[in-house]
């Protein structure tokens, strides 16, 4: 079974899991963030992908999502893991969220159907319902805390929300913000690949709280977390079926016109 992993720096030193190679991907869309990191932990092959570039020097808006997908679809990889620093609008600092649904303020429109062929790709389970269960099942399995439900909305970035904005997302209904997994999630399904991602809370979203936003305290609240989510992401693998059976392996069915 093939695992992609999409998170920062770090996620991919994990006790237990053998580093093989490092692939370079090109994909019809260009390159990936980064070299692509092959690695084997028993019976599953991984692939880990850090989406700013293992140099952090790529900043949201200018990710090239396309390629970073298509270099998983292209090494026959059918579920994407994604891991994400979050602000909390609803959630609080050091807080878990396993995402249930999103809404996209981003100014992006990311499609691999530009035409002649044209998809409309139904999202009514933004993210794959069994690779939730089993992030899910897995952090029950180990005692760790986690939000089962959460909407995650997208804005564009790179700059931060200003009170008002969070307050408008709060009466929408968002539990936490950030700029990238969106446009993941949406060109995973559009290539049938299972997608779920977990959200780490790494500050409060601005207005929240008076003190000024700091990229400090996003990375030492990941840091904090980090171990937590390499053992849940570690565990699920265990919960993964052979056979996919969920609504993203058909996702293309029904949706050109």
């Amino acid at each position: 079974m093939k695992i992609g992993i999409i998170g920062g720096s770090g996620l991919y030193n994990i006790q237990g899991i053998e580093i093989i190679d490092e692939i370079e991907v090109k994909t019809p869309f260009g390159n990936p963030s980064d070299k692509l990191i092959y690695a084997k932990y028993n019976q599953f092959e991984i692939y880990f992908l850090p989406r700013h570039s293992r140099a952090h020097s790529i900043p949201p808006h200018k990710i090239n999502y396309k390629a970073n997908i298509y270099a998983f679809k292209m090494l026959n990889v059918e579920r994407i893991i994604s891991v994400s620093a979050v602000g909390g609008i609803t959630k609080k600092p050091n807080e878990i969220v396993i995402s249930s649904d999103f809404i996209d303020f981003s100014k992006r429109t990311l499609t691999y159907y530009e035409g002649p062929k044209v998809i409309h790709i139904d999202l009514t389970q933004p993210f794959c319902p069994i690779l939730r269960e089993c992030l899910i099942k897995s952090a029950k399995n180990l005692n760790i805390e986690v939000n089962e439900f959460g909407v995650y909305v997208q804005m564009e970035g790179p700059r931060l929300e200003t009170p008002s904005e969070i307050k408008m997302l709060r009466i929408l209904g968002c539990d936490v913000v950030g700029m990238t997994m969106v446009s993941e999630a949406i060109l995973s399904r559009e290539l049938e690949i299972c997608y779920a991602s977990i959200n780490v809370v790494t500050n409060y979203a601005a207005g929240i709280k008076e003190e000024k936003l700091t990229t400090l305290e996003v990375i030492e609240n990941m840091k904090n977390n980090l171990e937590n989510i390499k053992k849940i992401i570690l565990n699920a693998l265990e919960f993964i079926p052979n056979e996919r059976n969920c609504p993203c392996s058909k996702a293309l069915e029904g949706t050109e016109l």
